[in-house]
């Protein structure tokens, strides 16, 4: 959204601007790291098992370590990851460069403090094998990679929604709400510590979505290119977001159209045939194919990936009003105030204002509620949430600004974020932070069935806590410490910079040729 200021609002700092975006990414890196990926996750072990035979035995084949998962792709007599290959590409070069601290006399030491550790052992099932180096040895690893595959690309892009935000109003309340909601209030959360792909993919998306939407009339080769990257990342971390990728295309190339570039497209192109080549390859070797993927070979899931094409079918009225409502994976259930997006949406649509932004961000919101709600699985298993759709969520933050710029003034409109904002705390945390494992897709309402029984026994998930000896709920004192500080830092930086009332919607009077990023 290439915003452009309301002369009535205060000239935008960029060194300020930044220095809120670093202060975003700080808050969201602490709140992320500190609890640790649940670690005996099929999901995430089937791309961490792939990491370790790549770096460890030379070979994509996780014959040695496939006991750790369910999902892997059999061929002939070895298996593999049937994961999208790209969360794994990146923590390659991480396991790589890790391998040679884990290695070292430390590690035992680290081991021994763990295996004494009562507060630590008590995260441990009592049916499990306790701790051991070669254990400890995978779960260093896998904090490492999550914090590259998952940490750090949403706190980046958390800082580029704070940034495109400016572009509906200069007011910092209204921006701050939206982003740390999207990034502490929504099932985004849980996923922000986590090797899987969606998270990854959500950032890569946003990012391109950042080059194409601001400085808008500058969609030169270079910038094409770098969307083009970011098309092909996002594609081999999570396929379903092809069809996210479908529509941010046909935006920029009404966009290109509109001004005379038509063919610069080309260049999108370009730049994602640079990942598809290897992305190809490396389905050639491993399933035979280019176009292979490893899902077709998924041993233990094949009624589920033969039903329809890949799984997918049609919407149903089960799975759109699961993922919606529903106390099973309702995501309005956990983050109501991401509801505020349908007002939103009708608000940005009368400000006559990004019109062809508006219809992007939409068609993004709608595609992936339609895969999700089209999946034979629509539940994601063990999951928090609709966990299918984690990478249009940021986009249906977006129109949230306006419902906030529109209303906020009003005592009952504030009134109701309390309620809306709080029970998003309750609900998203309550869930993410219970127990070892996400919720089993046989727990029907994981708030009260789950969250609520493992918080009265104090069986909180292992975070950084546990390490310093403290247990249960008192474990997480330090992270609201820590965000505490960080939020304080943040108020006493807004309270002089902006207010409640400078934060009005773009209108049409308002040139949409000025970029402001």
């Amino acid at each position: 959204m290439n915003g452009v200021m309301n002369s009535e609002q205060k000239p935008r700092d960029l060194r300020s601007e930044l220095g809120y975006a670093g202060l975003i990414m700080l808050i969201m890196i602490v709140a992320a790291v500190y609890v640790f990926p649940r670690w005996a996750d099929p999901n995430q072990n089937s791309r961490l098992n792939m990491v370790v035979a790549v770096v460890d035995d030379g070979t994509f084949q996780i014959d040695k370590y496939v006991a750790n998962t369910v999902d892997y792709a059999k061929v002939g007599d070895h298996y593999y990851s049937d994961k999208a290959p790209g969360a794994a590409f990146v923590g390659i070069p991480v396991y790589f460069t890790l391998k040679s601290i884990i290695e070292t006399p430390a590690l035992s030491a680290v081991t021994d403090r763990l295996a004494s550790s009562e507060a630590f052992a008590s995260t441990l099932r009592t049916e499990g094998s306790g701790v051991s180096a070669n254990k400890v040895a995978f779960a260093m690893a896998q904090v490492a990679i999550s914090f590259f595959v998952s940490a750090l690309p949403t706190a980046i892009l958390c800082a580029l929604m704070f940034l495109v935000l400016a572009g509906v109003t200069n007011a910092i309340w209204p921006r701050l709400a939206v982003v740390l909601g999207y990034g502490l209030l929504t099932p985004a959360f849980p996923y922000a510590n986590a090797i899987y792909g969606h998270q990854l993919a959500a950032a890569l998306l946003f990012g391109a979505f950042y080059l194409a939407a601001t400085r808008r009339c500058e969609l030169r080769p270079g910038r094409l290119l770098a969307i083009g990257l970011l098309f092909g990342a996002a594609f081999i971390s999570e396929y379903p977001v092809a069809l996210m990728i479908i529509v941010l295309g046909l935006y920029i190339w009404a966009r290109l159209i509109s001004s005379g570039h038509w063919l610069r497209i080309i260049w999108v192109a370009v730049g994602g045939i640079i990942f598809a080549v290897p992305w190809m390859l490396y389905n050639y070797t491993v399933f035979g194919g280019a176009l292979n993927l490893g899902y077709s070979h998924s041993e233990l899931w094949t009624a589920q990936h033969e039903s329809g094409f890949m799984s997918l079918s049609v919407p149903t009225v089960t799975a759109l009003w699961g993922i919606t409502f529903s106390p099973f994976r309702g995501l309005f259930l956990l983050s109501p105030w991401l509801l505020l997006a349908v007002p939103g949406f009708v608000v940005w649509w009368r400000t006559r204002s990004y019109r062809a932004e508006w219809w992007a961000v939409l068609g993004c919101v709608i595609a992936m509620a339609l895969f999700n709600g089209s999946s034979i699985m629509w539940w994601g298993g063990f999951a928090v949430g609709p966990r299918y759709i984690l990478p249009m969520l940021p986009f249906l933050a977006l129109p949230v600004i306006f419902s906030l710029t529109t209303w906020i003034p009003r005592m009952w409109f504030r009134a109701l974020l309390v309620i809306l904002f709080g029970w998003s705390f309750v609900a998203v945390w309550g869930i993410s932070l219970a127990e070892q494992a996400f919720p089993s897709d046989a727990i029907l309402n994981p708030l009260l069935d789950y969250a609520l029984p493992n918080w009265l026994i104090g069986n909180i998930a292992r975070n950084a806590g546990t390490l310093i000896g403290l247990e249960g709920v008192f474990s997480l004192a330090p992270l609201f410490a820590m965000l505490g500080v960080l939020a304080l830092s943040l108020f006493l930086k807004a309270r002089g910079s902006a207010s409640v009332s400078e934060g009005t919607p773009v209108n049409q009077s308002q040139s949409l040729q000025k970029p402001v990023i």
